[in-house]
């Protein structure tokens, strides 16, 4: 019992210095992108069938604001294929995971784009605020208002709703669920979801091995269990079963 009780005490004065919010958010910043020249570790390499011409490489920025912002913030995404053809094209919104940045994320969004057939999708992928070259600091509201975000630069580039797919890997679940369950600029016709979580308080659980609740470690609402109910469209859900996190 003294045991449980020191690793009780012990966790509870871990959270105060520590937040799970600091853990599921881990960006790199970077001065610029490098893409294929990217030295940097990633999950694996493609071989030059997968390669992506440079005129379909389209890297820029957009404003994003965050409910509690007075002023937007600068994100930077990446457009794979011709912007010209958003309007009658196909197009997968890649919401990535939790650490790094998009030349992290590069040789997924090269998948992407070669799904079917080279270039059968334009692929649209973002670094949200705090992580790559975006500006400001890493939040919850700030998540799904930069995904939003860009999903209104797709809707002004002529793409409907029913050629969008959203596709959620990780912490990128959080947004593509969120705003397929409750839409803001645009209705994706599709949900993936790679390797999701339940929610917040089922990390804090897991992570300790205690029933703990998981407002102690957490200010994040994130609840894809919940919010996943309210989805209607079409869903494809990948999980390994190797995964500790």
């Amino acid at each position: 019992m003294k045991n449980v009780l020191l690793v009780i005490a012990s966790f509870l004065v871990l959270t105060g210095c520590l937040r799970l919010d600091d853990n599921l958010y881990d960006p790199t910043a970077l001065k610029e992108y490098q893409l294929d020249k990217y030295t940097g570790e990633v999950d694996f390499y493609l071989n030059s069938d997968y390669a992506i011409p440079s005129s379909l490489v389209h890297i820029f920025t957009l404003p994003s604001q965050a409910p509690d912002e007075s002023t937007p913030t600068t994100i930077y995404a990446i457009y794979i294929g011709e912007i010209s053809k958003i309007a009658t094209d196909t197009v997968i919104m890649y919401c990535h995971g939790n650490r790094d940045h998009m030349d992290f994320y590069w040789p997924r969004a090269k998948l992407l784009a070669n799904a079917g057939s080279k270039n059968r999708f334009g692929i649209l992928m973002i670094d949200y605020r705090g992580f790559g070259m975006s500006g400001g600091e890493t939040s919850e509201k700030g998540l799904y208002a930069d995904a939003d975000a860009a999903l209104l630069w797709l809707k002004n580039k002529g793409l409907s709703n029913d050629r969008l797919v959203l596709y959620g890997f990780s912490l990128g679940s959080a947004p593509a669920t969120k705003l397929t369950a409750h839409p803001r600029n645009m209705t994706p016709s599709k949900l993936i979801l790679e390797a999701p979580f339940a929610n917040a308080e089922t990390m804090v659980q897991d992570a300790s091995g205690l029933a703990l609740p998981g407002t102690l470690v957490t200010d994040l609402k994130i609840n894809n269990g919940d919010e996943i109910k309210s989805v209607q469209q079409p869903f494809f859900w990948i999980h390994g079963i190797d995964d500790d996190f």
